[in-house]
């Protein structure tokens, strides 16, 4: 078939959750299928990197997407003036609807895949075979927990934008063919929504977030590891929430139980509140974005997701399985993901269970070695792309017929 694909973000180099599961997504469809890919880029030098998907895809091409807190300001003014949704403005771009047309104009593609909810507004009107929305999450989802865990000031503005995006979420979601959630969770939170807002979802699959667990081995990590690893992007407010947490909340707790312990936080672009913890204590390295982590993978004794606010699946889960690290994590830190705590992954809700599973990992390194030889297994039988992303074909051929009956 004739594949349409849209990004929000450029699938390479794979070094982020959204990145991962698009980059093997599109793996999977070339193998099969002809794919041009249309995808937002942020930078001209992230527009050459584009050319190493050439390979893959029959067509690539890139639309600068334009941002600033002075354009962000505007949107925010726009969309409590329309009452919408600001992250859905932001994403705005009349270059994206003009090559999408000239695109559309020049063939027909069988299916035409939004991939994430920012792109569905630039799909759901194009012209051709079947339309699909891939929801890396339930969107509203992650506003509303973000909501739960602030200042009242800022969630007045958080749940505002909250129940703006559900209405719109489910309302665009119906007007698709076809249906793509990583997890019951989300496809639940989807459901809730459409219910609220009267619509009707259209054929729908839960198909996991996958990573490249067969092609790469285990980390041999270094016996008695005293680091506590963080590795996830540091621009997304969830993380940052997390990781503050974890720093002020739970780490502390860590300390006094084992003294020599070290705290890593790797991940592009932190903000200052962010950088500011490795000024406070000598123990906390925050390094920005790092090209090469193995370093860090090597010394770890567990990576942690404290998040306390999220949708989807987190790739950095699935991928800590896939190299054999041992987990620390909050209950929604692995929603969606098939792992029994106690045998695949160790979670803490509180700043006292957090820290006492670190502890435990940090003074028993053969517990963390059983933990990742579990997890090592999950990924490999569940969240390879070689096992899951064929399964993309059923949602195809349901939106097909979807669409056929849509037009008659």
């Amino acid at each position: 078939m004739r594949i349409l694909l849209l990004t929000q973000i450029l699938p390479f180099p794979p070094d982020s959750g959204p990145k991962v599961k698009t980059y093997h997504l599109l793996q999977s469809l070339a193998r099969h299928h002809e794919v041009t890919l249309v995808s937002l880029v942020r930078s001209e030098a992230e527009a050459q990197r584009a050319t190493a998907l050439r390979g893959l895809c029959t067509e690539v091409h890139t639309v600068l997407l334009k941002r600033s807190r002075l354009r962000d300001l505007g949107y925010l003014v726009t969309s409590s003036l329309a009452g919408d949704s600001f992250l859905m403005r932001r994403d705005a771009s009349p270059e994206l609807h003009a090559l999408l047309a000239e695109l559309t104009r020049r063939q027909t593609f069988d299916i035409i895949h939004a991939d994430q909810l920012n792109m569905a507004q630039f799909a759901v009107d194009l012209p051709g075979g079947a339309r699909v929305l891939d929801e890396h999450n339930a969107v509203w989802t992650i506003v509303q927990r973000m909501a739960e865990h602030s200042s009242p000031a800022r969630r007045i503005g958080l749940e505002v934008e909250a129940r703006r995006l559900r209405r719109y979420e489910a309302r665009l979601c119906a007007r698709f063919d076809g249906l793509l959630t990583v997890s019951e969770p989300d496809r639940a939170f989807l459901q809730l929504a459409a219910d609220e807002a009267g619509v009707t979802l259209p054929p729908t699959e839960v198909i996991p977030i996958a990573v490249d667990a067969q092609g790469q081995p285990p980390v041999a990590r270094k016996p008695d590891p005293q680091l506590i690893l963080s590795m996830a992007t540091m621009f997304w407010p969830p993380n940052v929430d997390g990781v503050l947490w974890f720093a002020r909340e739970v780490y502390p707790l860590v300390q006094r139980a084992v003294p020599g312990v070290r705290f890593a936080v790797v991940g592009a672009r932190p903000p200052q509140s962010v950088r500011r913890l490795a000024e406070e204590d000598p123990s906390i390295e925050v390094t920005g974005y790092v090209e090469d982590p193995q370093p860090f993978l090597e010394q770890t004794a567990a990576l942690i997701v404290p998040v306390r606010a999220g949708g989807g699946m987190r790739v950095k889960i699935l991928e800590a399985l896939a190299r054999g690290l041992p987990i620390v994590s909050t209950t929604i830190g692995y929603e969606g993901i098939a792992l029994t705590p106690g045998t695949h992954v160790l979670v803490g809700d509180t700043p006292a269970t957090f820290a006492q599973a670190l502890i435990t990992l940090l003074s028993n390194p053969a517990q963390g070695e059983a933990l990742a030889r579990a997890g090592r297994q999950v990924a490999e039988a569940v969240y390879d792309w070689r096992v899951v992303n064929p399964r993309i074909e059923l949602l195809y051929e349901a939106a097909l017929t979807q669409a056929a009956v849509g037009r008659r």
